[in-house]
């Protein structure tokens, strides 16, 4: 049977385009891609990139009062939101035409419309046109759940929060995630007044020591933090968005984020009727190589609802892209991926948290708690939190936690030697670099507790 492309992808954030340049550049594949958005995803567009540069402007209040400490005559004026964002959406415009040339260089044609699946081996373009593919690869994200209740018309996600026409004074984040986290301390970096309300803990499935930590310094800043609350109705007034929450109380703000997690984005293309499985969710289910219970469907990525992660999604897409169309089959490896999550203190995780890892098995925990040198000259109370999960049988470390700035950036470096199977020993046996908060990492001597 002759088909218009060898594949076709459904979707243009990082999965996706890797898998098309691969396939495309790398092994000679006719390929296709469809987004109906931007090119980039979530993560370049509307996720992490936009959001980690909020982060390091949100950072500079704390930078400047810093300097002051160390003898700086340093001053700092009110925050241009409008420039800031201004600047913002040239940098996305950017990066968004890297990612279009990447495209176009590997001989991909890119469709800027919505597509769906109309058969295993049909996609229908929003256009009305019908094309062919051998595969197909479902690479559409995630998208930003919001409850059904009363008001929600009046809310911003995650998606819309980079686009805000001014800075809100008053804001009220639901959710506990790490992205209701992260936008809580940018927002009150800022200069907004924030409140953050939560059905249950906040950071819930992180290391409890360190999501405590976290939670701790958040409201020491002044994030007003309510758990055990629910939104029952938000109705617009005057002085702004009056919200109503399940106990009673009622607090009115310029503006409400809702941040209470993300679903596989496949409402409407057409899975179902093609006789893929989806999950519960609308996650795509797939096994350990992506491909779908239909064999010329796969996909990768937050649509997958394995390990929401951008690096992650890539090395997906090439690993099918790999496999497919170049005669190298392999899986993408999901074990031991470290993440961040950019609060204020930053948070770098890889592994297993002490309370996962002592209901597999019998651990030590080794902790380091103290203040950076350097918010310690400045008369800061920032405190640094470095730990790790041992196996006592094998001594491997089987997780590595660290609160402290620039925590992601070391988590890396640690996530290396855990994946080579690092032991406690080794990294007691590795020389430590003075001064600096890494150092740390390598010498815990005693367990302060076994579990």
């Amino acid at each position: 049977m002759s088909f218009d492309y060898d594949l076709f992808v459904i979707g243009g954030g990082s999965g996706g385009v890797r898998a098309a340049r691969i396939a495309a550049a790398e092994h000679g594949a006719k390929v296709a891609l469809a987004e109906e958005y931007r090119m980039g995803g979530t993560c370049v567009i509307r996720g992490c990139v936009p959001k980690k540069l909020m982060v390091f402007a949100s950072s500079m209040p704390k930078a400047v009062e810093e300097a002051r400490a160390y003898g700086w005559q340093a001053e700092l004026g009110a925050f241009d939101w409008t420039g800031f964002r201004t600047k913002l959406d040239a940098e996305l415009d950017r990066l968004e035409a890297i990612y279009r040339r990447g495209q176009s260089g590997a001989g991909v044609t890119v469709f800027d419309q919505r597509a769906t699946v109309a058969s295993p081996h049909e996609v229908r373009l929003a256009d009305g046109q019908v094309v062919s593919a051998k595969h197909i690869l479902i690479a559409t994200g995630g998208t930003p759940f919001v409850p059904d209740f009363d008001g929600r018309e009046h809310v911003m996600t995650s998606n819309e929060i980079f686009k805000m026409e001014a800075l809100p004074k008053r804001i009220l984040i639901v959710g506990g995630g790490y992205i209701a986290c992260e936008f809580a301390c940018i927002l009150e970096g800022l200069g907004t007044g924030v409140t953050l309300w939560n059905r249950s803990p906040l950071l819930r499935g992180f290391d409890a020591e360190c999501r405590d930590l976290i939670v701790e310094k958040m409201a020491a800043r002044g994030i007003a933090i309510h758990t055990g609350l629910v939104v029952q109705h938000i109705r617009k007034s005057e002085a702004g968005l009056v919200v109503t929450a399940g106990d009673g109380r009622s607090e009115t703000f310029d503006a409400v984020l809702y941040a209470t997690g993300r679903v596989p984005n496949t409402a409407g293309l057409g899975l179902a009727e093609a006789g893929v499985t989806l999950a519960p969710n609308g996650a795509v289910t797939v096994d350990d190589w992506s491909q779908t219970n239909v064999p010329s469907i796969y996909a990768v990525g937050d649509v997958t609802d394995r390990i929401a992660l951008t690096p992650v999604a890539i090395r997906e897409g090439h690993a099918f892209a790999d496999t497919v169309f170049g005669a190298t089959p392999r899986q993408a490896d999901h074990e031991l991926v470290a993440s961040a999550v950019f609060t204020r203190p930053e948070f770098g995780t890889c592994g297993l948290s002490e309370e996962a890892a002592r209901e597999i098995e019998p651990v030590e925990i080794y902790v380091s708690a103290f203040r950076p040198m350097r918010s310690a000259f400045a008369g800061g109370d920032e405190k640094v939190l470095m730990k790790l999960v041992v196996s006592k049988a094998t001594r491997r470390v089987l997780g590595c936690h660290i609160v402290a700035p620039e925590a992601g950036e070391m988590i890396q470096l640690a996530a290396i030697a855990m994946k080579m199977g690092a032991t406690k020993e080794q990294f007691d046996a590795t020389c430590a670099v003075h001064p600096t908060m890494a150092e740390e990492l390598v010498t815990m001597r005693k367990p302060v507790r076994h579990a």
